[in-house]
């Protein structure tokens, strides 16, 4: 019997596959400053600012599972994502589309609770929700948005910008929404074996807090503007420490060093991360979706902003195409990218 030639999307992961189906898209008007390969596409809106655009898709059984994400939250979670994306350009968000698809499980109280979340996403981020698409769908829910925004032409901030002795910065604390996940998915398989059980969930607010409903960093945006900042790259950590600093390696076509003592871990996830015996750096690492901003600045720019308790220096940008990390026994490692990647979904559990 012939083997079949076709290769599995697996096998390639998300972010080869997009490289493999967008590596031949020319741009045909002059007003797009920016398509595929960073947070946002730009546009050119007038000669002092650049239009932002960006998509983010949530689908149910892979971004969320709705035995334990209540849907207000997940409405929020949805719209919050998408201008955590343009933050990453060092912009800021303006007008929503919701477009979504969802199976007859679901009532109209349901969606009108899911709707209660972006709502007030968009009240808490001064978004005006403009429009969209309702669909149904054969099975779960779909929830796919795309956000409009804008930045002044001189200040947006692509991956690509990183230069070698860069200081390489992140904002908040990392690690706390894989760990909440895996609080989630325990208390739901011990509901599944006893359904009378009632999880007590008190001493894990914050960690579940940065699982069911992040936000977005606007706050560094406006520090960045009032210290008269631009960083030379940055990106939303999304996917992961790793995943996302190989992409402003390879877009910068430069290297780096970061160093294990310096990332940023709150004492809760410390806590948590020793109750499920996993090492919170590997969670910094790998674990993905805590929406923190990962940037790089000049050193001229690192002397404005070294002394805000926001940010962690963890590392530097170095010439060459290594990624490493400096353990805190000293010794120099290979960083890998192993990061969540919703094709490949044997990732979440790392």
């Amino acid at each position: 019997m012939q083997k079949s030639s076709f290769t599995t999307i697996s096998s390639l992961g998300e972010f080869k596959l997009i490289e493999k189906l967008t590596k031949d898209i020319q741009l045909n008007h002059i007003s797009t400053h920016k398509g595929i390969g960073d947070d946002a596409a730009v546009l050119k809106q007038s000669t002092q600012t650049e239009q932002l655009i960006s998509s983010d898709m949530l689908v149910e059984g892979i971004h969320f599972d709705t035995t334990y994400t209540p849907l207000k939250h997940l409405g929020y979670k949805s719209m919050v994502v998408n201008i955590s994306d343009l933050c990453a350009m060092n912009g800021t968000a303006t007008h929503a589309l919701v477009n979504i698809g969802v199976s007859n499980k679901y009532s109209v109280e349901h969606m009108q609770e899911l709707y209660e979340g972006l709502k007030l996403a968009c009240r808490n981020y001064n978004i005006d929700l403009i429009g969209g698409d309702t669909t149904s769908s054969p099975a779960g829910l779909v929830i796919s948005i795309s956000v409009l925004g804008s930045c002044d032409k001189q200040k947006i901030t692509y991956r690509r910008g990183a230069k070698p002795n860069d200081i390489l910065l992140v904002s908040g604390d990392l690690g706390g929404a894989y760990l909440g996940l895996q609080i989630l998915e325990r208390e739901k398989e011990v509901f599944n074996k006893n359904t009378t059980t009632q999880p007590v969930l008190d001493k894990y607010k914050y960690i579940l807090s940065r699982q069911l409903k992040p936000e977005a960093r606007v706050d560094v945006i406006k520090t960045f503007n009032e210290l008269e900042i631009v960083p030379s790259s940055m990106i939303d950590i999304s996917d992961g420490l790793s995943s996302d600093l190989k992409h402003i390696c390879s877009q910068s076509k430069n290297g780096v060093k970061i160093f294990e003592n310096k990332i940023p871990i709150s004492k809760e996830a410390k806590i948590v991360s020793d109750e499920f015996k996993i090492n919170p750096i590997i969670c910094a690492l790998h674990g993905g979706e805590d929406y923190e901003l990962l940037f790089t600045v000049s050193q001229k720019d690192f002397n404005k902003i070294k002394n805000n308790k926001n940010f962690t220096p963890i590392g530097h940008i170095t010439s060459g195409q290594d990624m490493e990390l400096v353990t805190e026994s000293e010794n120099t490692i290979n960083l890998t990218e192993e990061g969540w990647d919703s094709f490949i979904k044997q990732k979440r559990s790392i």
